[in-house]
């Protein structure tokens, strides 16, 4: 049986959250989805997640949320990991990390998928390694679920490509996030696995990654401090539709897919808070 999974890349900002919230429920409909996995570590004012911003994906129709390495941004969010297994940080944290980076949810059809989230290591923080936390995660999740996907949230696209391969066989997509802009190389592996090296962003387009472009040349162009606050125009779904068989796990297509929200069907904006308009979504 054919079985349809939308992976959203990084969601950034309250536009982000808007266009989930708008546009993924009538995808889910007119495209016959079956799960949706959405990266939702750069929702929080463009940096880390929050328990009240994570609960509205997860009522906007999102099945699993995965995160990467500003997933400890809002220290009070740890309680809230604790208590979830919808919302994941990476895997091959330190162990004692709150949270979870593995989950099996069981969806309407019945079809329970597998979700394991890791960080990679090349030009990022300290990490233990993703290969070795790929290994026990999947271990974790043994014969519950033969669909399963993995969200590989690094900075390097050869570690990206690398971990594609290695777990080639094994589960059903590899898909890539954390650089904020889509590639085009979505292609199934020879052993099976859909895999794609990032999925983009979902978020404010008319920027740069989401933030303010004039924040972001003020910074280049003078080396001065400027604070990185989100934009707000051009709001974009962006990602990639995966079908897998139900029966092997193995992926049988992989579909790159951006959508956008029309600026006029988004609610105004709020007002700013504080001299550097700080608040949900900034």
């Amino acid at each position: 049986m054919d079985f349809k999974i939308l992976c959203l890349g990084d969601t950034v900002g309250r536009p982000g959250r808007e266009a989930i919230e708008a546009l993924v429920p009538p995808l889910v409909r007119e495209r016959r989805l079956d799960c949706v996995i959405v990266n939702g570590e750069n929702i929080a004012g463009g940096s880390g997640l929050t328990e009240a911003l994570a609960e509205k994906l997860l009522h906007a129709g999102v099945d699993v949320v995965t995160t990467g390495d500003h997933i400890w941004r809002k220290q009070e969010f740890a309680d809230y990991l604790r208590r979830t297994k919808r919302v994941l940080r990476p895997y091959n944290y330190a162990p004692g990390a709150a949270g979870v980076g593995v989950t099996v949810v069981e969806t309407p059809r019945g079809v329970p998928v597998g979700v394991v989230n890791l960080l990679g290591r090349v030009f990022m923080d300290p990490a233990d390694c993703p290969f070795r936390g790929a290994d026990a995660a999947l271990k974790e999740i043994g014969e519950r679920a033969k669909v399963i996907v993995v969200d590989m949230h690094a900075e390097a696209t050869s570690e990206k490509v690398a971990m594609g391969r290695y777990l080639d066989g094994r589960v059903s997509a590899v898909v890539g996030t954390h650089s904020h802009v889509q590639t085009a190389d979505e292609q199934l592996l020879p052993r099976g696995t859909a895999y794609i090296t990032d999925l983009g962003m979902t978020g404010p387009y008319d920027s740069v990654l989401g933030r303010r472009v004039d924040a972001v040349l003020f910074r280049f162009t003078t080396q001065m401090y400027a604070p990185f606050d989100v934009a707000e125009k051009d709001a974009r779904i962006s990602g990639a539709i995966v079908t897998a068989d139900t029966e092997t796990g193995r992926a049988k297509a992989i579909e790159r897919i951006q959508v956008r929200l029309p600026d006029e069907q988004r609610p105004p904006a709020p007002e700013r808070r504080g001299p550097e308009g700080r608040g949900e979504g900034r």
